[in-house]
C-alpha cells in the first residue's frame, strides 16, 4: 500500500486535492497542528493528510456511467417491446428510480423463472429488495422445471425457498459475545440520529444479563442534547460504571483503567457522512487505543439502499467495520434494505432494532430472521 503525505492549511483543500491527484482514496489519518504566535487563540492551523489510493471493488466500481446509461436505456426499449412476449403470470419489475440518478443497475431476466420462483421475485422486489439481487436470492433456491425448461422454486416454501439463500448470500455474526478476563472493546459509529446509544444500551444489557459479563460504557458525545442524561439513567438500571471522554487522552486514560471489565462500550458522537473532518476526529480519538477495537455501524432502514451504501463505504474509509447493525425496522415499510446492504457490502450483519424499548426491542439476524421480515410473518 502506497500511503501519500498532503500538507496545508484546508482539510477539505487536501482531500480535494488527493481526490484530484488519486481519484477514489481512502482517508487513513490526519494531524493537526498550530503555528507559533503570540496570541494562541489566533494561531493558524496546519493539517498533515495521511491517504492512500483505494482500490476498486466490486461494489463501488462506477465507470463510465454516461456511456452504460445510454446501453441501459436501449435495453429497457427492447425490453418494453418484448413485454407481450412473456407469460402472463411473469412480472417484469419496473426500472429503479435512480435510473436518471446515474446508478447503474442491471435488469432482472426473469424470463428463465416460472410458477412460484416468478412470484417470490416480485415479492421481494415489492419489500425494497433491488431487482438483480432479488433474481440472485431466488435463483440461488431454483432448480429445473422439466415441462417448462425454465427454473422454479425447489422447496415447499418460500420460507424455506428464502431461508437455504441468505444462508449462501450473507454473512452473520451470531450474538455478541465476550470472555471474562479478555477484554473486548466495541465502538458504535454511524450517522446523528440513527440510535446508536439507545441500541448500544440494549447491547449492555445482553451481556450484563444473558452473560453475567462485567461492562463499561464510555461516552465520546458531549454534543447531542439529553444524551449525557440518558446514558447515565441507563447505567444506574443496569449497575454499571459510565465515563465521558473528550479527546484521545482521556479515553485512553479511562480505558487503561477499566483493566477488571471483561466489556468496554464506546458511545461515538453522529457524524454525518459526508463530514470528512469530523470522522477524522472520531478516528482520532479512537486511534489513541493500544487495544483492537471491533466497530459496529449502525444503519436506519429508512435510508434507501443509495444512501445507506454511501454510509457504509464512506465510514469504512476511515474504520474498520465489523458488522452492519440495522435501526428503525418498525418505521419502514421496505425490509429488503437488510438484503441490499449486506450483499452489496459483504460486511456481517448482527442485529435489528425493532423499536425504542430496551433491552426488548432488538433482535438477532438470521436467515430465519430477515425471511420474516420480508415475508410479513
Amino acid at each position: 500500500m502506497s500511503v501519500k503525505i498532503y500538507e496545508g492549511k484546508d482539510l477539505d483543500v487536501l482531500i480535494e486535492k488527493a481526490k484530484n491527484e488519486l481519484g477514489d482514496i481512502e482517508i487513513l489519518y490526519y494531524e493537526v497542528e498550530k503555528a507559533p504566535g503570540i496570541l494562541p487563540f489566533f494561531r493558524k492551523k496546519k493539517y498533515r493528510l495521511f491517504v492512500t489510493k483505494k482500490e476498486n471493488t466490486e461494489e463501488n466500481r462506477v465507470e463510465h456511467l454516461e456511456e452504460e446509461i445510454k446501453e441501459l436505456k436501449s435495453l429497457l426499449v427492447d425490453l418494453k417491446e418484448n413485454v407481450t412476449k412473456l407469460p402472463s403470470q411473469q412480472i417484469v419489475p419496473s426500472v429503479p428510480e435512480h435510473l436518471e440518478e446515474k446508478v447503474v443497475c442491471a435488469i432482472p431476466q426473469i424470463e428463465e423463472f416460472t410458477g412460484d420462483a416468478v412470484e417470490l421475485i416480485n415479492i421481494l422486489i415489492k419489500k425494497g429488495v433491488e431487482p438483480s439481487i432479488a433474481v440472485d436470492i431466488v435463483r440461488a433456491s431454483c432448480g429445473l422445471d422439466i415441462e417448462t425448461e425454465k427454473l422454479d422454486l425447489n422447496t415447499g416454501t418460500f420460507k424455506e425457498a428464502l431461508i437455504n439463500a441468505f444462508k449462501k448470500k450473507l454473512k452473520f455474526t451470531g450474538e455478541f459475545t465476550a470472555e471474562k478476563g479478555k477484554q473486548k472493546i466495541i465502538a458504535f459509529v454511524g450517522p446523528t440520529g440513527v440510535g446508536k446509544t439507545t441500541n448500544l444500551f440494549k447491547i449492555a444489557s445482553k451481556f450484563v444479563i444473558d452473560q453475567d459479563l462485567n461492562v463499561g460504557v464510555i461516552s465520546t458525545d458531549t454534543f447531542k442534547v439529553g444524551g449525557t442524561q440518558q446514558a447515565r439513567i441507563y447505567t444506574s438500571i443496569l449497575n454499571i460504571p459510565f465515563f465521558i471522554a473528550t479527546d484521545q487522552k482521556k479515553l485512553k486514560e479511562i480505558v487503561e483503567n477499566l483493566s477488571e471489565l471483561d466489556v468496554i462500550l464506546i458511545d461515538t458522537v453522529g457524524r454525518s457522512h459526508y463530514d470528512y473532518f469530523r470522522l477524522g476526529e472520531i478516528k482520532t480519538i479512537l486511534g489513541g487505543l493500544n487495544s483492537s477495537i471491533d466497530y459496529v455501524l449502525l444503519i436506519s432502514c429508512n435510508y434507501d439502499t443509495k444512501e445507506a451504501m454511501e454510509i457504509v463505504n464512506r465510514y469504512r474509509s476511515f474504520f474498520p467495520i465489523s458488522s452492519l447493525f440495522f435501526t428503525k425496522i418498525d418505521e419502514s415499510s421496505k425490509p429488503g434494505i437488510l438484503i441490499n446492504a449486506g450483499i452489496k457490502s459483504g460486511i456481517p450483519l448482527s442485529y435489528v432494532s425493532t423499536g425504542q424499548r430496551v433491552p426488548e426491542d432488538i433482535k438477532l439476524l438470521s436467515p430465519f430472521v430477515i425471511s420474516d421480515f420480508l415475508l410479513g410473518a
